[in-house]
């Protein structure tokens, strides 16, 4: 899933709020190489590496992103 993804593309992941765990936001982010690991793709978000993992929620459009937004909170983030 993730070898579609190359450094310079711009991705839309789903970031919770750390105070309240139902709250979820839709996010552009950067994908870049792991600084920690250059063979590795990571998202630049927030001033913060993740690596690129099964455990984000990454989607290539925005509109892919709310679509599995709505899926999965049900509520239109527009």
């Amino acid at each position: 899933m993730f070898n579609k993804y190359k450094a310079g593309d711009i991705v839309y992941v789903f970031i919770r709020n750390s105070h309240i765990p139902d709250v979820a936001t839709i996010q552009e982010a950067a994908v870049v190489k792991n600084p920690e690991n250059p063979k590795q793709l990571a998202v630049f978000l927030y001033e913060t590496y993740y690596p690129l993992t099964e455990e984000l929620a990454i989607y290539s459009t925005f509109e892919e992103a709310e679509q599995a937004y709505n899926k999965y909170f049900g509520e239109d983030t527009a």
